[in-house]
C-alpha cells in the first residue's frame, strides 16, 4: 500500500510538471480577475450495440447512457479566494432480455475550499476546506438464483454512504487551474442507513467501517487534495483530481486514495470523445481498489 500510494504521488507530480510547461504564461504569470467567476461543462454520453437474430458471433444487445456535469463557481477578493467545485454523474445501461437496469455511474460531490494568502503575492494560503459526497440512487449486487434467474439485493442508497469532511489547513494555488490543499486535522462522518447495521448477523466494521446499530462513523485524520487541469495536446484536455486521507485513529498506514482522470478530446464545438478513469481505494469498504472506466462520443455544453 506504501509503495502504491508512492507510485500515485509520483504520477501526480508529473503531472503537475506537465501542467505547468504546457499552461505556462507567456510574460509573466497572469492574476485572476476578482469578483465571481463561474464556468462548467455538461456533457452526455450514449452508447449503443446491438444484433439481429442471424449474427453468429455473439454477443447482448444493449443501450447505455451517461450524464455528467462539472461546474465551478470561485470568488477573489484582495488576499481572500473562494473555490467551490459541484461535480455530478449519473450512468445506466440495459441490457437485452434482462429484468433489471444497471448503473454504470453515480455520484454527487461538492468540494468548497475558502482561502486568505499569507502575503498578498505568496501562492499559499491559510485555508478551510469542506466536501460532502454521496450517491444518487440505490446500488444493487446482482446475482443468479438455482433457476438461473437475475436477482439483486439492494446494497447502497443516497446518503448510505454519505462522506462529510472539513478542517484547516493550507492551500497551494496557482490559479484555478492548480492547486493543492494539505489538512492536517480533517474530521471525516461516514453516514449510513441504520437499516444496514441493525440486521441480526451484523459485524462491527462490515458496512463502511460503522458499528452495530450505529448511523455515523466518525474519523480524524489528515487529507490532502489536489486539482489539475491542462492541455495535453491541441484539441485534449484533461482534469486530474486526486484526494488522499489517512485516519488517526485506526491504521493510519493505510492511506485511503480517490483518484479520478477524465480527458476530453474535442472534435468540433459541440461534439467530444470522452474518456474518464477512477480508482477509489478504502479498506474500510472493500480490501482492494474500486474501478470505473467510462468512454463515448459526448455533447457538451459549456456555460
Amino acid at each position: 500500500m506504501q509503495r502504491l500510494a508512492s507510485l500515485t504521488f509520483l504520477l501526480l507530480g508529473l503531472q503537475i510538471i506537465t501542467a505547468q510547461t504546457n499552461d505556462k504564461p507567456s510574460g509573466g504569470e497572469q492574476e485572476e480577475p476578482e469578483g465571481w467567476q463561474n464556468d462548467g461543462v455538461f456533457t452526455l454520453l450514449f452508447n449503443q450495440v446491438a444484433f439481429n437474430n442471424e449474427w453468429t458471433g455473439g454477443g447482448t444487445t444493449n443501450y447505455s447512457g451517461n450524464v455528467s456535469v462539472s461546474y465551478n463557481l470561485n470568488y477573489s477578493k484582495e488576499k481572500w479566494s473562494l473555490d467551490n467545485r459541484v461535480l455530478l454523474d449519473f450512468g445506466m445501461t440495459q441490457n437485452k432480455d434482462e429484468p433489471f437496469q444497471r448503473k454504470t455511474n453515480d455520484r454527487f460531490e461538492v468540494n468548497s475550499i475558502v482561502g486568505l494568502k499569507v502575503k498578498k503575492d505568496s501562492r499559499w494560503s491559510y485555508s478551510w476546506f469542506a466536501n460532502f459526497k454521496t450517491q444518487f440512487a440505490k446500488g444493487f449486487e446482482f446475482s443468479e438464483n438455482d433457476e438461473g434467474e437475475t436477482t439483486r439485493k439492494e446494497i447502497t442508497r443516497f446518503l448510505s454512504p454519505g462522506y462529510i469532511q472539513f478542517g484547516p489547513g493550507f492551500l497551494w494555488k496557482t490559479s484555478k487551474k492548480a492547486k493543492i490543499n494539505i489538512t492536517p486535522a480533517t474530521a471525516r462522518f461516514t453516514l449510513i442507513d441504520p437499516k444496514y447495521t441493525r440486521i441480526e448477523d451484523y459485524k462491527d466494521g462490515d458496512y463502511f467501517g460503522v458499528k452495530k446499530g450505529e448511523c455515523y462513523r466518525f474519523d480524524i485524520g489528515a487529507n490532502v487534495s489536489g486539482y489539475f487541469k491542462f492541455k495535453l495536446f491541441e484539441n485534449v484536455e484533461t482534469e486530474q483530481i486526486i484526494n488522499f486521507y489517512s485516519d488517526y485513529l485506526d491504521n493510519p498506514e493505510n492511506i485511503d486514495i480517490d483518484y479520478t482522470a477524465n480527458f476530453v478530446m474535442k472534435i468540433n464545438k459541440t461534439l467530444s470523445a470522452n474518456f474518464i478513469f477512477q480508482a477509489i481505494y478504502d479498506d474500510n469498504v472493500v480490501s482492494g481498489f474500486q474501478i470505473r472506466e467510462v468512454f463515448g462520443l459526448g455533447i457538451n455544453f459549456e456555460v
